[in-house]
């Protein structure tokens, strides 16, 4: 059989004529298309089944998976499609068939069998993923691997449900598992399935789902072995290595259009919980030149003393994550991405932690400001196509508690606290307002589910009132959800961007605002009224994080004192605590003064922007009454024609 030969010097898969094109990949170029486009089908397939059939709410809910397929060890593990799901998971998956393959040996795979694997260091993300590889056989031979990456709801630790970013040390922070069968010639390896479940909690949850995971990887090893049967095993190695190239290419292509250079971004953490002394810095230096980058994080902060880290897995998929979004947003995702890109990552930084200490948990904590910081880096090389910054960090609320009946319940991850907030503004348009973070692209999960499995009732989720960042394209609002806990709790909350605003605004425009969390304690006996915004509701709060006025606990980025998160490490809820998570809000892009004035009204009758800020941000005079006739709003033209040539007068004295 021929092997299809992939050259980083070749020419690019589009460049090549039909003759060309069927000698390096071994079929003709509409073939080849086919293909690729099928295993995009085949892994967006197998993460639909998982979703409607798992168990657990992380993962019918919130989607906290994904799928890919790779090619095998001869072709050099090519990850030629990737699901449409986390890409924190997409980025990492196709080195990690590498290293737990050729760990455990390929050839000591049999047909049927399955390997799992959870270790951070491994296969990146955290110990909660677990890696399931399947090999698809095709005449006597591995055609391919079929992949999910799988979040499940506990892998023991000394936290249920593992969020909580003051844990110091792998021992503390779960099982850990090497690459090892979960499945030998289609039947369960019970020592394997022990070892979990002997570590784990919520077995009720965790064993229904694995299931579910083998069953879409039945499916996915369906899928291609139809595929490779009708176009044949030739056809199928050469598109594998057809869809990688076309990925190298486009990012290539993509880079070129930047001018050459060195360009500097930063970023950074508050602190990592064990107290506030300690800021954490993202150091990016971004250097192009023609159709090649390099990424050099020297001077990024040493691995914290907690569990906050990632590693370098982590930020090898937050480097190519921010080049895609930046440059080339619309071709697929394959591992050819990371071909015209050299990174320069130091031992031991907070993305690209070692063990045993400062073990790897909450990672996309360090690594979605990776991201902000080439973002930020870029934002004058790209022009129009510059991006404003989200609300960064997940805020993760992680409660146990026990019902009055003695069932134990749980709440793992954001479902209540700020996992879901704002994205930054670009030339497309104003910000999303409530999505996960670039990195995560997950599901915001349901109010009515979560009050299904936890003691929990969702009393307000809203936006609050000018939080984006101005911009001739507004950043999304910051999301406000208030929840009322039924029973006694013990959480941990995980908030490491509240001193500074990550919403960061680009071409001139505003920063989002800050985020924070505060907690009441309420009598349930005498009935529950919802908490509102003065001063008054918040002196009577405790403040978690943020910061906030020391007397009035009010937001006060500019004069308040900082709240750590980490001042305690439990924290503890009695029945009838309210929580409040506020996230940031996302930057805005462009001058305010170029926002069409109808869009501001807009913004105003549905209190994305008040009317003072319409005024002196914006230049819009609204005339009407907002409370009392909001439909009725409309743009004074002559008076917001005069205010904006005042304003931008004033601007030019400034900065002239």
């Amino acid at each position: 059989m021929t092997t299809p030969v992939s050259d980083p010097q070749a020419k690019a898969p589009l460049q090549l004529s039909e003759a060309e094109f069927e000698a390096r990949y071994s079929c003709d170029r509409l073939t080849a298309t086919v293909l690729a486009s099928r295993y995009r089908y085949l892994v967006k397939h197998m993460c639909t089944t998982l979703m409607t059939t798992a168990f657990s709410p992380v993962l019918r809910s919130s989607y906290d998976f994904s799928a890919t397929l790779s090619g095998p060890a001869d072709l050099g593990y090519p990850m030629s499609a990737v699901a449409d799901s986390l890409l924190l998971f997409t980025g990492t998956m196709g080195d990690a068939v590498r290293n737990i393959v050729d760990e455990y040996g390929e050839d000591l795979l049999e047909p049927g069998d399955l390997l799992f694997c959870n270790d951070p260091y491994r296969k990146g993300t955290h110990v909660n993923d677990v890696c399931f590889v399947r090999p698809v056989w095709v005449d006597d031979e591995i055609a391919a691997y079929v992949t999910i990456v799988a979040h499940l709801m506990d892998m023991g630790g000394t936290v249920p449900g593992g969020f909580a970013a003051t844990k110091r040390n792998v021992y503390e922070n779960g099982l850990v598992i090497p690459p090892q069968l979960l499945y030998r010639g289609g039947e369960i390896v019970k020592p394997a399935l022990s070892l979990v479940f002997d570590n784990a909690r919520f077995g009720d949850l965790t064993l229904p789902d694995i299931r579910s995971i083998v069953t879409a990887l039945g499916l996915g090893d369906r899928l291609l072995t139809e595929a490779v049967v009708q176009y044949g095993l030739p056809a199928h190695r050469g598109s594998l290595l057809y869809a990688t190239d076309q990925g190298a290419s486009a990012m290539s292509q993509a880079i070129e259009r930047v001018p050459d250079g060195t360009y500097l971004g930063d970023d950074v953490l508050d602190c990592d919980g064990l107290d506030a002394s300690r800021e954490y810095d993202i150091k990016v230096s971004v250097r192009i030149s023609g159709a090649h980058a390099e990424i050099d994080l020297s001077g990024t902060s040493e691995q914290a003393r907690t569990c906050i880290n990632a590693g370098w897995l982590d930020a090898k998929t937050a480097v190519t994550v921010a080049l895609k979004f930046l440059l080339d947003p619309d071709t697929p995702y394959t591992s050819g991405v990371c071909r015209p890109i050299d990174i320069v990552l130091p031992a031991a930084t907070i993305v690209s932690a070692e063990p045993p200490d400062g073990a790897i948990f909450s990672y996309w904590e360090a690594t979605m400001p990776l991201v902000h910081a080439i973002m930020r880096a870029l934002a004058g090389a790209v022009g129009e196509s510059a991006i404003a910054g989200d609300f960064c960090s997940a805020m993760t609320h992680n409660a146990t508690g026990t019902r009055d009946d003695g069932t134990p319940w749980t709440v793992v991850g954001g479902s209540c606290g700020g996992a879901n907030g704002p994205w930054g503004a670009s030339r497309a348009g104003d910000g999303e307002n409530s999505l996960f973070t670039v990195l995560a692209n997950g599901i915001v999960p349901s109010i009515e589910g979560l009050e299904v499995e936890a003691p929990v009732v969702v009393l307000r989720k809203d936006y609050v009132t000018d939080s984006g960042g101005a911009g001739e394209f507004r950043g999304g609002a910051a999301n406000r959800t208030d929840t009322l806990w039924l029973t006694a709790s013990e959480y941990h909350t995980t908030n490491l961007h509240t001193r500074y605003p990550s919403g960061f605004g680009v071409r001139g425009g505003g920063d989002g605002s800050h985020p924070a969390v505060w907690q009441w304690d309420l009598e349930l006996e005498r009935g529950v009224e919802a908490i509102g915004d003065s001063e008054a509701d918040y002196a009577a709060s405790l403040p978690i994080v943020g910061v906030v006025d020391p007397t009035t606990h009010v937001l006060d980025p500019d004069a308040g004192t900082y709240f750590h998160f980490g001042r305690k490490p439990v924290w503890d809820a009695p029945a009838g605590a309210l929580m409040r998570y506020q996230t940031g809000g996302g930057g805005g892009w462009g001058d305010p003064l170029g926002r069409d004035p109808e869009m501001v009204v807009r913004d105003v009758r549905d209190e994305y922007v008040g009317e003072r800020a319409a005024r002196e941000v914006y230049g819009v005079v609204v005339k009407g009454d907002v409370s009392g006739d909001p439909a009725g709003l409309v743009v004074d033209g002559e008076e917001t024609r005069r205010l904006r040539e005042s304003l931008r007068s004033a601007t030019e004295r400034t900065t002239g």
